[in-house]
């Protein structure tokens, strides 16, 4: 009977230490409610800079100004490049590519 009795208050006893919850546990408030909301969740989570910056230049590609669509067009025509140097784009793109030749 003594045995017994020993053996119950053991188990009660590894039963009260491996069960116990301490009060750690329950600071951190996942306890009641596990999930985040999209603003927090974001708060941790920074996007790549350099994909951003990527993003971003692929953006300016498309929406380039006209005269730098007449720049990238005479830099590209060796010719039109030399007068450019000494007359500038705009007056170079216009000697080249501003009037359309017909034969």
């Amino acid at each position: 009977m003594r045995t017994l009795v020993i053996l119950t208050l053991l188990a009660v006893l590894v039963m009260a230490a491996t069960c116990y919850e301490s009060h750690e546990s329950m600071e951190s408030h996942e306890y009641l409610n596990p999930f985040l909301n999209r603003r927090r969740a974001n708060d941790f989570i920074q996007a790549d800079t350099r994909l951003r910056a990527i993003t971003q230049e692929r953006i300016r590609e498309r929406s380039k100004a006209h005269h730098e669509h007449q720049r990238e067009l005479c830099e590209d025509y060796y010719p039109c490049e030399m007068y450019a140097f000494r007359h500038g784009y705009a007056a170079a793109y216009k000697h080249y590519f501003g009037r359309r030749r017909t034969k």
